[in-house]
């Protein structure tokens, strides 16, 4: 199976990461952003990161399988392979695990977007980044997303039925971009996300792939 992109988008991360706790093996295709390959534009008609391939040679199918988008993927991986469970099904925890899921998808990846496009994105494409709306982004927008957080993460650790789950491997990956930029959670203000986020990127499904994006960045510079 393959997916297209790169691990230092929050949302290819997240499919990785998932793929690794499910124990399926995908191999990450580098695609860059604006990408025009064939292949990469099937799976993924609207350029958006990640894409992914099901091939007909590994299921047998008349034709491969292609989707695009990190939520549709890890549903994928979910129905096709049910345990460990990552997705509940009691009601309530899927709900909750759906929450967060579209919070870190929507609210809390794009803010830290708006840092690490105008810091890092756009030095590597050559582009002169708005310093102004990183910093806005950092000053004002983040916080506030940071005090939710460490508001409703229960002492066990996990977001959702106090253990491992869709939830917490959403919310965790744009904190591996917020490091990338050195924006620390600051333990005397959000003490339990702090732990919390170092537990969920310490997990072998999170870290090998941010040392590969840290030796990346580091001869990029």
């Amino acid at each position: 199976m393959i997916i297209y992109g790169s691990s230092l988008s929050p949302f290819v991360r997240k499919a990785l990461a998932f793929a690794a706790e499910k124990e399926l093996e995908v191999e990450l295709k580098p695609t860059v952003p604006g990408s025009r390959d064939p292949e990469f534009l099937e799976a993924s008609p609207f350029g958006k990161m990640p894409g992914f391939r099901d091939p007909a040679s590994r299921t047998g199918a008349a034709s491969d399988f292609c989707i695009s988008d990190s939520s549709a993927i890890v549903a994928y991986f979910e129905a096709m392979k049910p345990e460990p469970n990552l997705i509940p099904t009691e009601p309530r925890a899927r709900a909750r695990t759906i929450w967060f899921e579209e919070y870190a998808d929507t609210i809390l990846a794009p803010c830290g977007g708006k840092m690490f496009f105008n810091r890092i994105v756009a030095r590597l494409l050559g582009q002169q980044g708005d310093e102004q709306i990183a910093a806005k982004a950092e000053s004002e927008d983040l916080p506030p997303l940071f005090d939710y957080l460490e508001r409703v993460i229960p002492e066990s650790g996990f977001l959702v039925e106090d253990r491992l789950t869709l939830a917490d491997l959403a919310v965790a990956s744009p904190f591996a971009n917020l490091r990338h930029l050195n924006v620390a959670v600051d333990p005397a203000c959000n003490p339990k996300l702090g732990a919390y986020v170092d537990r969920i990127l310490a997990r072998p499904s999170f870290a090998p792939w941010i040392e590969r994006e840290i030796a990346f960045l580091r001869q990029a510079a």
